[in-house]
């Protein structure tokens, strides 16, 4: 085989439940994921931020690109809640969404209870040591 190991960008292509979080990622679907994940109705797919403090508009692109399918999104912000910057918040805001800010347990609970209720939700979920 040429060419050796393919390196692809981490997605998980349906919705599903958050099985576990903690060492550095996230359990779903009998995977596991090391980093922050983003859970959207396309799927969940890695996502790069390690820091809340340091989220911009641009780390919720794809948030915005499916922003016709989300009514409330959900941000774990990692072992504590962080405010998330304003022009985030404004930015979720003029997109049409509810965003709600919680530590990273809290927002897998939730995230968790309102999939299971088959809401319209989306999480950005800062990994957690």
């Amino acid at each position: 085989m040429a060419g050796g190991i393919i390196m692809r960008e981490a997605h998980f292509p349906g919705r599903a439940p958050i099985d576990a979080y903690g060492n550095g990622g996230f359990r779903f679907a009998e995977m596991s994921h090391r980093g922050s994940i983003l859970c959207v109705p396309s799927g969940i797919h890695g996502w790069q931020p390690a820091d809340a403090t340091a989220l911009g508009e641009a780390d919720f692109g794809r948030v915005f690109d499916e922003a016709a399918e989300i009514e409330l999104l959900l941000v774990g912000t990692g072992t504590a809640l962080k405010p998330l910057p304003k022009a985030v918040r404004e930015a979720v805001r003029a997109a049409g969404l509810t965003v709600e800010a919680m530590s990273t347990g809290a927002a897998v609970r939730t995230y968790n209870v309102l999939l299971a209720e088959d809401r319209a939700v989306a999480a950005a979920l800062v990994a957690v040591s």
